[in-house]
């Protein structure tokens, strides 16, 4: 077997990584969560990272049908002249200077981020997971810790549009009882980055051994989250604050919701319309 893009690249080594030896675990690591350093590196280089011999990733591409390290590092330079034409209209900036300041380098860090995220997301993808969330009878959405917020402010804006949705949370014992339940029609949305949440990668496991479709939004390739789910959406965190950015996870899901929304058309509006009249009759919001 002969892999012809990064596309089905980053689909191979998701699907051998649990199995491979721990060398050539490093090389796919490096591999999928850097194809853009790694399009630029020398053999050396990308062995000294993965902590491997130069023959090891020799061996390594022809595991994979490629005609050496060079094949492999095509495809890498392949996947990033994809991304080219969205990200090459961020203006790249130069590394920090010791005086720029922290609204500078937060601003910089959250525009690239975004382009980065959104150039990655593939339009069959992107249409399939909309597809699913609109149609299945239950959606089950999942995130813990950072990505608790992202989890319910997801599982928000979808119940604002269409019944049938429901946070997964693990408040004592309770995860138990939500995914004894699980509807095999329903879908299911995972949310983690690394560390990766225990839990989030069993429940996802389990929702995909169940017959549910399944969605990821996570970091990198080779998170244990994008092996499980049918649809994975990578979402770009690097930042120069304390945690991880979620800005672009919020982003994100926020669009998603919205177009699960266009998708649904009337019922859509009907939910809505709902959700305002029982607003109103309960004087959820001040008024002077």
């Amino acid at each position: 077997m002969t892999v012809d893009t990064y596309r089905e690249l980053t689909r191979v080594l998701q699907e051998r990584l649990p199995t491979l030896a721990p060398g050539q675990q490093r090389i796919a690591r490096v591999l999928l969560d850097d194809p853009d350093g790694t399009a630029f590196r020398t053999i050396a280089e990308t062995a000294d990272i993965a902590g491997v011999n130069q023959s090891s990733l020799v061996r390594f591409s022809a595991l994979l049908g490629l005609k050496g390290y060079p094949a492999l590092v095509k495809l890498c330079q392949q996947n990033l002249a994809k991304e080219a034409n969205l990200i090459n209209r961020l203006e790249q900036s130069e590394k920090h200077a010791e005086s720029q300041s922290l609204f500078d380098a937060v601003l910089e860090h959250e525009k690239s981020n975004l382009l980065r995220t959104y150039a990655r997301i593939e339009d069959a993808d992107w249409s399939r997971a909309v597809e699913h969330l609109s149609r299945a009878p239950r959606i089950y959405v999942m995130g813990l810790r950072k990505c608790a917020p992202i989890a319910q402010l997801f599982t928000y804006l979808l119940h604002l549009v269409r019944p049938g949705v429901e946070q997964i949370a693990p408040a004592t014992g309770v995860i138990i009882d939500q995914l004894r339940d699980l509807d095999p029609d329903g879908v299911f949305v995972a949310m983690s980055i690394r560390r990766y949440t225990a839990d989030t990668v069993r429940a996802l496991k389990h929702a995909k051994d169940n017959g549910l479709k399944t969605i990821a939004l996570t970091d990198d390739p080779s998170s244990p989250l994008a092996r499980l789910a049918e649809t994975t959406f990578y979402i770009d965190t690097e930042g120069v604050t304390i945690l991880r950015s979620m800005s672009v996870f919020t982003s994100v899901v926020q669009t998603l919701a919205t177009a699960v929304t266009i998708q649904s058309g009337a019922r859509s509006r009907n939910e809505l319309m709902l959700d305002e009249q029982l607003l109103e009759d309960f004087n959820v919001y001040y008024k002077d």
